[in-house]
């Protein structure tokens, strides 16, 4: 009987722990890239130009793939379906655009877990003909799946790809 106890003990001390830990993350990188904010923007606007820089679309040439609506304007939708865990499935959707500053977006994963995050592109001068770029992600999440965020850090799981996508995003617009 004690074992038992010490046991449930055991267990429920995480999702105890996870009623007094936030609910919100962010994840945030940046990059300077040496092309006008305006060309950037007009780039990044476009999801179906996202394909040239994230990590996610080089990990499955065979993601499937399927547009609605026009691309670079509010409620234009990217939706995907891949075989590679780390891809998964979903569907982004443009919900703001403010004009050379900032793209908002609703990402939907459906798989491997169902989710909505939003995530965002924020382009400021940074010098004459250099622009910062700021990537993020942010999202609120409900109990009892706070548990999950105890034995999982955010920022170090898709920062490491903001990362590289923002690399490689400089890269095609300096070229």
């Amino acid at each position: 009987m004690t074992a038992l106890i010490i046991i449930l003990c055991i267990v429920a001390i995480p999702f105890v722990i996870a009623l007094f830990t936030s609910k919100h993350f962010k994840v945030e990188r940046e990059v300077v890239i040496n092309k006008p904010k305006q060309e950037i923007f007009d780039y990044i606007k476009h999801l179906k130009n996202h394909d040239n820089f994230t990590v996610w679309a080089a990990m499955d040439p065979n993601m499937k793939k399927e547009y609605t609506g026009t691309d670079g304007t509010v409620g234009f939708s990217f939706i995907w379906a891949s075989d590679h865990k780390q891809a998964g499935h979903g569907k982004q959707t443009i919900t703001a655009i403010k004009e050379g500053e900032e793209l908002d977006t609703e990402v939907h994963f459906l798989k491997p877990w169902d989710n909505i995050a939003h995530a965002y592109f924020k382009t400021e001068l940074a010098e004459d003909s250099q622009t910062k770029v700021k990537w993020g992600i942010y999202n609120d999440v409900k109990y009892p799946m706070k548990v999950m965020r105890l034995f999982m850090n955010m920022d170090k799981m898709i920062g490491k790809d903001f990362d590289k996508g923002l690399a490689k995003l400089k890269e095609v617009m300096e070229k």
